[in-house]
């Protein structure tokens, strides 16, 4: 059986990427699970993110780390993630932000074979 991937991305979503990584090099994302902005996918230069001890690592999106703060993994971890990009301007420090856009996710709960697959 395949390994079930928790974590995606659109084309749109990537493209913003290729321009960010040109701009900032090797990316990252974290997403924290605090309200408002804090709940979207945050994206920063590779290693400029402190992460903790229960932060969980939940695959590669276009060569970048994606990693979810523990608390916010336990609400989410039967669904899986797919990050997009959206006009609009959040209040947060990701990169993104003074392009006019914004990542946010798109999720679906995962299908009993894809729950199967998560190892």
């Amino acid at each position: 059986m395949e390994k079930t991937s928790r974590v995606a991305i659109t084309s749109a979503a990537a493209r913003v990427i290729d321009e960010l990584r040109r701009q900032h090099g090797p990316l990252m994302f974290h997403q924290s699970g605090g309200c408002c902005d804090g709940s979207a996918p945050m994206c920063y230069p590779a290693g400029e993110f402190r992460l903790g001890d229960s932060d969980v690592w939940l695959g590669d999106i276009h060569g970048c780390a994606f990693y979810m703060s523990g608390d916010q993994f336990e609400y989410w971890k039967h669904t899986h993630l797919t990050v997009d990009v959206v006009p609009g301007r959040g209040a947060s420090f990701s990169l993104e932000i003074p392009l006019g856009l914004r990542f946010l996710i798109r999720s679906r709960l995962f299908t009993d074979e894809e729950i199967e697959g998560l190892g």
